[in-house]
């Protein structure tokens, strides 16, 4: 769907958070004298109206008869495909687009790298996006890691890099090339189920020249193996890790020991990267080095340094068990206290526990929603470290102060969104960042989103 189709139609946009903000710019430049229609909070409707005087405003979530007013509602990506109210609207002939759709809509010959998975998509994302930059092209960041696309409507990049969630993945195409970093259990509330969000995620197989999957992965790796141009990276005979360096087939490329992001997995995100510039004809080898100069991207398994005797990391980004654990693992031989726990999507923390069975952390911090079942769960297993419950994250790096040797490591990677006590993760970081006493303002960019880049010439 282009913009241009929603001229002369009913149109509501649905939310009213920085992809909703970008949708109604994006249609009052393109539609000017349109009248729009906006659904958002309560809390959210003055500032609708200061957003654009001329919006009609809806407050609260709107049921089915709502949305079948009109011909076409442009959603957020936090709003689930799945609510009943959307699909009987739907079902009543009422069309659901989104700013990713209408993005891509309107760039059906862009040269387009999309990037999903559970966990490393944001990273693989801006490491293709440095890596790119390195070799000249003027190459663009967006997407779900922080920028939403049409915020970059009316501009040119040679490249295009872009994040996708599970949310979006439905919503893009074409792509010469998707990539996926890996595949695990999350978001069930908004997919309803384990094999829905697995659907979801590779629909984006579906609308991908070339689809580039995780061999580390089995059950990845089955799931994809009818794509006519897949192709791998984590295995031995392309980009993968080997000891202490990030290769290519038997040549050592990049030593590890050189990556500023910490730990395996984002050496692993590391060779993504790689053989993502390599699947468009790029000389990754080449790049290779600006790997050095890469800077990690905030609140995933971020340093923040020394203060008060202790070690700070901030993983807020952080949303499954098995997030945690690879966090962790990053940091084994160290004396670590973890911060888990957070909003309840329900979903099972049965790894976790099992490691902490064998290879407890030194002390674990349960907090949030569902930090009560999180510390249930350990005892019945009879984790071999202190397990406290606490309510929220102050009393959680309270209570890490307490049980923390000097120079020990104090991790926030809570393995659960932040939804119960925050907006969202980024929030969490800072407040973690805050009590451990630092500077929040310090730690929230993301550094290379937008275009850069020398222009074709």
């Amino acid at each position: 769907m282009r913009i241009a189709d929603l001229g002369g139609r009913r149109v509501a946009i649905w939310g009213f958070g920085r992809e909703g903000r970008a949708a109604l710019r994006a249609l009052r430049q393109r539609c000017p004298d349109q009248h729009f229609t906006v659904f958002c909070s309560v809390a959210e409707v003055e500032a609708v109206h200061a957003f654009d005087a001329a919006l009609e405003v809806i407050a609260g979530e709107p049921d089915a008869a709502t949305l079948a007013r009109f011909d076409i509602v442009v959603k957020s990506p936090g709003i689930s495909a799945y609510k009943p109210a959307l699909l009987a609207a739907q079902a009543q002939g009422t069309r659901f687009t989104s700013g990713t759709a209408l993005w891509f809509g309107e760039h059906p010959a862009a040269r387009v790298i999309a990037v999903t998975g559970t966990k490393g998509k944001s990273t693989t994302s801006a490491l293709i996006a440095h890596l790119a930059r390195a070799l000249g092209v003027r190459t663009a960041l967006a997407g779900n890691i922080g920028l939403p696309l049409l915020e970059l409507l009316e501009q040119h990049a040679d490249l295009w890099v872009i994040e996708l969630s599970s949310f979006q993945t439905g919503e893009a195409g074409p792509l010469e090339l998707g990539v996926i970093t890996s595949l695990y259990e999350e978001h069930l509330d908004w997919h309803g189920s384990r094999e829905q969000y697995v659907i979801d995620k590779l629909r984006l197989a579906d609308v991908s020249r070339h689809w580039l999957v995780n061999a580390l992965q089995p059950a990845l790796l089955q799931r994809t193996r009818q794509h006519p141009h897949r192709l791998l990276f984590g295995g031995p005979e392309g980009w993968h890790v080997a000891g202490d360096f990030i290769c290519r087939g038997t040549q050592q490329v990049f030593p590890i020991a050189q990556l500023a992001a910490p730990g395996l997995h984002n050496a692993l995100n590391a060779c993504a990267a790689l053989a993502a510039l390599e699947a468009l004809g790029m000389d990754a080898r080449a790049a290779a080095p600006a790997l050095a100069s890469f800077r990690p991207l905030p609140h995933r398994l971020q340093p923040l340094g020394a203060h008060d005797g202790w070690h700070w990391v901030n993983d807020s980004i952080s949303t499954t068990p098995l997030a945690t654990l690879a966090a962790l693992e990053s940091l084994h031989g160290r004396t670590v206290t973890v911060l888990v726990g957070g909003h309840d999507r329900g979903l099972d923390w049965t790894p976790f526990v099992d490691a902490m069975r064998q290879a407890p952390a030194h002390a674990i911090i349960c907090m949030g929603s569902n930090g009560a079942r999180i510390e249930s769960a350990l005892r019945v297993a009879s984790a071999a470290c202190p397990i406290l419950l606490v309510g929220d994250l102050a009393s959680a790096v309270e209570a890490a102060k307490m049980h923390t040797p000097a120079h020990g490591v104090i991790l926030l990677s809570p393995g659960a969104p932040s939804f119960d006590q925050f907006k969202d993760y980024a929030e969490r970081g800072r407040r973690f960042s805050a009590l451990a006493g630092f500077d929040a303002a310090n730690i929230a960019s993301i550094d290379g989103l937008g275009i850069e880049g020398s222009p074709r010439d």
